[in-house]
C-alpha cells in the first residue's frame, strides 16, 4: 500500500536536508526530505503552464521556501534541490527542450531559472527517472541493488537504477522503455509518439481505452456498453470496475494489459538484468489492495515466466512501487543527494601528486 504523506519532526531528521519537486502538466509537489529519505513537509500548487515557464518557476521557488518554513527549518539546513520534469529535456544543460504537457516551455533553462527563483543549488532529471529513484532509495526497490520501474499512466514511464546510478544516457533519454518495440508490423496501434508498435500503445490508460473502444465497436456482449452509452466516459477506472463485477471483455482488456507488459519487461530483463522491476503510476488497477491488481500482477509474473531466462524469472522481483503519489518529489530530493554526496567527495578526496620518492 503506498506509504504517502508519513512525517517526521524536523528534531527526528538526519541533516542535510533535501527538497524534492515534482513538476507536472498540471500540479507541482514539492517536499522536504532528510538524509535518509524521510518526508518532514510537503505541498502542491498548480502548474498553469499557460502562464508561462518564468511565471511557473517563480511560483516554484516560493514553494520550495515555503515548504522549508513548513518544516520548521532554516534554508542553510538544506543541501540541495532536486527537480524532476516530464518531456524532451537536456539534462547537462538543465534545458526542457519541448516537453509536450508544457507547452511555451520549449527551450528553457529551468534548472537554472529555479536556482536563482529560489537561492539553492538545483538537481535536474526527468521525472520518471526520479520516481524510479525514489522507490529504489526508501520504496520497493530499498533492499536492491538495480532497479526498473515502469509508471502506468496516460503514457508508460521508465525508470532504470544501476548501483546507485540514476540511467539517464547520452543524449538525455536513457530508460525512454515505453518506446520499447513489441509489434513491429506498420499497422500495430500508433503510440502517442506517433510510431506503431510502441510498448506504451499497449500498457497504457489511452491504450486500455482503445481496446474497449474497439470491442464495443465490434459489438462484444459486455456491461460496458450500456455505461457507456448512458454518457460514461472510457477510462481505466471504468474498465477496472466493470472487470472487478465479473465482466468477461474488461477482465481480458486488464489481463492483455499485463501480458503486454510482461513482453516489456522481459525485454528489459535480458538487456541489464536488474535485481527488480517495479509497477507504479495511476494505472494499478488497484495494486495489492485489490483482487484485480493482485491478478494483474500475477498474470505479469506469469508472461515473464513463460518468455525470460529461467534464471531471469526465478531471480527477478517483481511487485508494485509503494510509495504512490509521493515517489516523484522523494526521488527528486534523491537524486539531488546524490549529487550532493559525489560533490563532497570530490571536495574531500586529496589532489592527485606524483610520488617524489626515488625507485
Amino acid at each position: 500500500m503506498p506509504q504517502q504523506h508519513q512525517f517526521i519532526p524536523l528534531a527526528d531528521a538526519r541533516l542535510p536536508l533535501f527538497v524534492g519537486v515534482d513538476l507536472g502538466g498540471t500540479n507541482v509537489k514539492v517536499g522536504v526530505v532528510d538524509d535518509l529519505g524521510r518526508s518532514i513537509s510537503w505541498l502542491s500548487l498548480a502548474t498553469e503552464p499557460d502562464r508561462g515557464p518564468d511565471d511557473g518557476v517563480r511560483r516554484m521557488g516560493h514553494a520550495v521556501l515555503k515548504a522549508i518554513e513548513q518544516a520548521g527549518a532554516k534554508i542553510g539546513q538544506v543541501a540541495r534541490v532536486g527537480l524532476g520534469s516530464p518531456g524532451t529535456m537536456d539534462i547537462p544543460a538543465g534545458m526542457l527542450l519541448e516537453p509536450p504537457n508544457l507547452q511555451g516551455w520549449f527551450n528553457y533553462p529551468v534548472r537554472d531559472r529555479l536556482a536563482e527563483a529560489c537561492g539553492l543549488p538545483v538537481t535536474f532529471d526527468n521525472d520518471a527517472n526520479a520516481a524510479a529513484y525514489g522507490e529504489f532509495w526508501i520504496g520497493s526497490g530499498r533492499d536492491l541493488q538495480s532497479m526498473v520501474m515502469f509508471t502506468l499512466g496516460t503514457g508508460t514511464g521508465c525508470g532504470i537504477v544501476m548501483d546507485e546510478l540514476v540511467l539517464q544516457g547520452q543524449h538525455s533519454h536513457g530508460a525512454e522503455c515505453g518506446h520499447i518495440i513489441i509489434d513491429h508490423h506498420d499497422d500495430a496501434p500508433l503510440c502517442s509518439c506517433g510510431q506503431p508498435g510502441h510498448l506504451e500503445s499497449y500498457c497504457s490508460a489511452k491504450a486500455v481505452v482503445r481496446r474497449t473502444q474497439a470491442a464495443l465497436d465490434a459489438g462484444h456482449e459486455t456491461s460496458m456498453a450500456a455505461k457507456v452509452a448512458a454518457g460514461q466516459p472510457i477510462t481505466p477506472l471504468l474498465v477496472a470496475g466493470e472487470a472487478e463485477a465479473g465482466d468477461k471483455v474488461a477482465l481480458t482488456i486488464v489481463l492483455d494489459t499485463a501480458r503486454y507488459l510482461g513482453v516489456g519487461i522481459v525485454n528489459l530483463m535480458h538487456t541489464i538484468d536488474p535485481n527488480g522491476v517495479v509497477i507504479g503510476g495511476a494505472m494499478t488497477f488497484g495494486g495489492h489492495d485489490s483482487p484485480l491488481g493482485r491478478r494483474f500482477l500475477e498474470v505479469v509474473r506469469e508472461e515473464v515466466h513463460r518468455r525470460a531466462f529461467p534464471v531471469l524469472a526465478e531471480r527477478t522481483m517483481i511487485d508494485f512501487a509503494r510509495l504512490g503519489g509521493d515517489a516523484g518529489y522523494i526521488g527528486a530530493a534523491g537524486v539531488a543527494r546524490l549529487e550532493h554526496n559525489k560533490l563532497q567527495r570530490k571536495q574531500q578526496s586529496p589532489p592527485f601528486s606524483a610520488s617524489t620518492e626515488g625507485g
